[in-house]
């Protein structure tokens, strides 16, 4: 039995590895997004993707996913908005596990199966320069970033959900 949308929770996910450094500026954001928010948001610090992450979007009616993002295109610490339209037209087909698919590949296989995915899904992306040294600590302009990106988070949450918007 499908669920109204009034009643179905907004969902912020967090995603990235905190042990990373400045992968893990969707935690902290997220974190920053769960002290201001309030009981009707729901967050989550998340460290997948795919699958794993088109399902933990099961039945909520609007969605933000915040997550670093390395194009090199832009100076670390820009934020970049996407809607699950423009994720569609990306044509990017990484994954991290050669046994899940592209968010955007799953969240077709959710839509086929008629699954209550999001009317609305945004996704924030944080420019980084990739590295893979351990650290909990983030670069300056990530961690500079942090609240510019929560305070967009939480002006989409406050905007009215549209039907239809995801696709």
């Amino acid at each position: 039995m499908p669920m109204d949308a009034a009643c179905r929770p907004a969902l912020v996910v967090g995603l990235g590895n905190p042990l990373l450094g400045d992968d893990g500026v969707g935690w902290q954001v997220a974190e920053h997004v769960r002290r201001e928010a309030g009981p009707a948001v729901e967050v989550d610090c998340l460290a997948v993707g795919g699958l794993r992450l088109m399902e933990r979007l099961v039945g909520c009616h609007q969605a933000i996913i915040i997550d670093a993002l390395a194009t090199g295109r832009q100076p670390p610490g820009a934020i970049n908005v996407f809607s699950a339209a423009d994720l569609f037209g990306l044509a990017a087909g990484y994954s991290t596990s050669v046994h899940d698919m592209t968010l955007a590949a799953a969240l077709r296989l959710g839509q086929t199966l008629a699954l209550p995915l999001p009317e609305t899904l945004w996704i924030i992306g944080i420019e980084v320069v990739p590295t893979f040294d351990f650290t909990e600590t983030l670069t300056p302009p990530i961690a500079a970033a942090v609240p510019q990106a929560a305070r967009l988070v939480l002006e989409l949450l406050r905007q009215p959900v549209e039907e239809g918007q995801m696709i």
